[in-house]
């Protein structure tokens, strides 16, 4: 027990705790006597004059021997008032009262913050929760309107396609029937080409370009003109085809896109919170794959839709060019074959009438052969006298790939020097054509000749071919549904 008057000397326990530290409340500045005397060298205890010797020694850590050393410490102070002020310092009232006071300040203070942040916490865990959850619904409306978007451009592709799919399956057959007209021309090419053949084989004066050559000529140019033709839309309509499937191909790549886009953006809208299959993807959101927008995603299906119209519409219109060809080339054909078949019969009667222009025709046959003769050999001449402007050309620009680094340039004498060129080689094909011409006209004027200096036997001869052998085979010709590739 401790004497009366006297204060026990206070003993602090350490925590046993790693983490310690005094309250801020109870720091030394919270204890700080208003007449706490200055700091020296010799009291380093001076500013702190609540704190005693023994403040960092815990009272169950006082050795036994010491226990008797401090009671006597202890009554020393007791009973010697003066020597109170040497071993500790004593708290007034009035700091005791400030203490608590600042003690239940700083713990209303505490709370009050902590409420704060609590409701302020609540109210912003809702706004945000609220955020989330319209973000998350505006998303999915998103998804849904693009799922319609989707749906709308994938009915009108397939539309597109169906229709597409018609069209190559109508050129198709009229591409059949337009393959099936052309084989059918083989048959009157091959009889008037015949005719030609066998009317080669006419001696001396009969051997003329006459009306029926002429006409079998024409016809023979005519088919040729009508298979030429033929074969021009049959490669139109290859080409056509082509095109056809090419935008089919689009058309299709575009929807199985559309239907591949659409089962993800449907996954992607099916996707709640508690779906299976969702997980973190860091970054994500920055990372951007995206190749078109809105707009040019929309265009680009547009434009290949109307790509597709286009074709069809050319597709439509080619084989309606078909149909109009393949009646126009069965008339044509009809009526040079009549025409051919009139200057037949005509010609078998002016033949008896021939012998009386022998001598005439064998002199202006002879003159034309030697204006042919005159003309071939200008034609050759002309053909060398322009090899050597063409070497010069060739030489020219041979002689200036030489030309170092940049000075190689394709300036207007380069260019000009290729138009040369080319002008000078399209002027000998131009002669060639025309010497390979002149020489074919010399061949027939010699023939003519030779068949002038024949006698009027050879008449017998010419009606034989005439009468006999070309009129027999042109009495048949394919019918009109056949030259339209009916049958």
């Amino acid at each position: 027990m401790e004497l009366l008057g006297s204060t026990q000397i206070a003993t602090y326990t350490r925590p046993k705790t790693s983490h310690f530290l005094p309250a801020i409340s109870t720091m030394a500045s919270s204890y700080r006597s208003p007449h706490q005397p200055p700091l020296s060298a010799a009291n380093p205890n001076a500013n702190m004059p609540w704190r005693t010797n023994t403040y960092y020694r815990a009272g169950s850590a006082i050795p036994p021997s010491l226990s008797s050393a401090l009671d006597l410490v202890r009554a020393k102070t007791t009973l010697f008032p003066s020597n109170r002020a040497g071993l500790s310092a004593r708290y007034m009232p009035d700091d005791w009262h400030k203490s608590n006071q600042s003690h239940y300040r700083e713990s209303e203070s505490s709370r009050n913050s902590a409420e704060r942040l609590r409701r302020d916490t609540l109210r912003l865990m809702q706004d945000k929760e609220h955020l989330t959850r319209r973000a998350q619904e505006t998303t999915s409306r998103n998804l849904g309107e693009r799922l319609n978007d989707i749906g709308f451009w994938r009915s009108e592709l397939s539309h597109e396609v169906n229709n597409m799919v018609t069209e190559i399956g109508a050129l198709t057959e009229v591409k059949r029937r337009l393959e099936r007209a052309l084989a059918e021309t083989e048959s009157p090419l091959q009889v008037a080409q015949e005719c030609l053949y066998h009317r080669e084989k006419r001696m001396s004066i009969d051997l003329v370009h006459d009306d029926v050559e002429k006409d079998l000529i024409k016809e023979v140019e005519g088919i040729k003109s009508c298979q030429e033709r033929m074969r021009r839309h049959l490669d139109r309509a290859v080409a056509q085809l082509a095109s056809n499937r090419a935008a089919q191909h689009e058309l299709e790549r575009d929807v199985n896109d559309k239907v591949t886009a659409q089962r993800i953006d449907d996954r992607c809208h099916h996707l709640r919170n508690t779906s299976d299959g969702i997980s973190y993807y860091r970054g994500i959101d920055r990372l951007d794959p995206s190749l078109s927008l809105p707009d040019t995603w929309s265009k680009f299906t547009d434009d290949n839709i109307l790509l597709s119209q286009s074709e069809r519409a050319a597709s439509h219109k080619l084989r309606d060019d078909i149909e109009v060809l393949l009646n126009a080339t069965s008339n044509e054909m009809w009526k040079q074959f009549n025409t051919v078949n009139v200057a037949f019969t005509s010609r078998i009667s002016e033949t008896a009438d021939a012998k009386n222009s022998l001598q005439t025709h064998l002199a202006k046959t002879l003159q034309e052969i030697f204006q042919t003769e005159t003309l071939i050999e200008s034609l050759k001449r002309a053909i060398r006298d322009k090899e050597p402007p063409l070497k010069v050309a060739q030489t020219r620009l041979e002689e200036r790939t030489r030309r170092p680094n940049m000075e190689l340039c394709r300036d207007y004498p380069h260019h000009r020097l290729v138009g040369e060129v080319r002008e000078i080689e399209d002027t000998i094909q131009c002669l060639r054509e025309r010497l390979m011409e002149a020489e074919g006209t010399l061949q027939t004027l010699v023939k003519t000749k030779v068949a002038l200096e024949h006698d009027l036997s050879v008449k017998a001869n010419s009606l034989f071919l005439d009468q006999e052998k070309c009129m027999s085979m042109r009495k048949t010709f394919p019918s009109t549904p056949r030259l339209v590739g009916y049958s």
